[in-house]
């Protein structure tokens, strides 16, 4: 059975009528990106609940199996072979437990958008393109698709139409961004709706790129 996952959890002053689930990076938890929230400067009486789960901790082999907070083990830095997928499979069960939890408390799938940086957006894309009802976006920072030159298995009709914005950095050091241009690539080839942004900075977050994400979630949840 599928662990429920350790999360910090940020309510709207309203009732909550719709819900973010926002994946942090390697070797980071939800607390890293959870003050991201006041500054995004939604609308004061914005209605979105915004949910930022921990990873569980694990060895991770590319940093000489030093324990940390990981969706699944990085294997190697060839981009090819980077990404454990039974980890990642077991990453994307785990997401879904919060989409349930989210639905049974009333909020409905389609409007969730499941967020993530690095390999949390890696984990969002990828289950994001596979899950089988309708979601209201899906925001990959800094990342990339799993497989890198190909979309994953068994993908879902249900969000064929689903917004999609990639944001990556280009100094990015750490997932180049030919790596983001490529799943971008692949996505629009196949009909997605995936909108691509590009800012001047390494594997981090920019003030312009959350001002961006702000407009798009209001676009997309307000």
């Amino acid at each position: 059975m599928t662990k429920s996952l350790d999360r910090i959890t940020i309510e709207p002053n309203s009732p909550a009528d719709s819900c973010v689930i926002w994946l942090h990076g390697l070797g980071d938890s939800g607390a890293g990106f959870s003050p991201v929230v006041p500054v995004l400067n939604l609308p004061q009486d914005h209605a979105i609940r915004f949910i930022f789960p921990h990873a569980p901790e694990q060895a991770v082999t590319v940093n000489q199996g030093a324990v940390m907070r990981s969706w699944y083990d990085i294997k190697s830095m060839d981009l090819h072979h980077r990404a454990d997928k039974q980890g990642v499979i077991e990453s994307e069960q785990a997401v879904h437990k919060l989409i349930e939890e989210q639905i049974a408390q009333g909020i409905s799938s389609d409007r969730i958008v499941l967020a993530g940086f690095s390999q949390g957006g890696v984990i969002s894309l990828f289950t994001g393109l596979r899950y089988p009802q309708k979601l209201a976006g899906i925001l990959a920072m800094s990342c990339y698709l799993p497989d890198a030159d190909a979309l994953p298995e068994q993908l879902s009709d249900a969000n064929k139409l689903t917004p999609i914005l990639q944001c990556h950095g280009t100094q990015d050091e750490v997932v180049s961004i030919s790596a983001g241009q490529l799943a971008n690539q692949l996505l629009v080839e196949q009909g997605y709706s995936a909108k691509w942004l590009a800012y001047n900075m390494p594997h981090s977050v920019a003030a312009e790129q959350l001002a961006d994400i702000s407009n798009w979630l209001q676009t997309t949840l307000l």
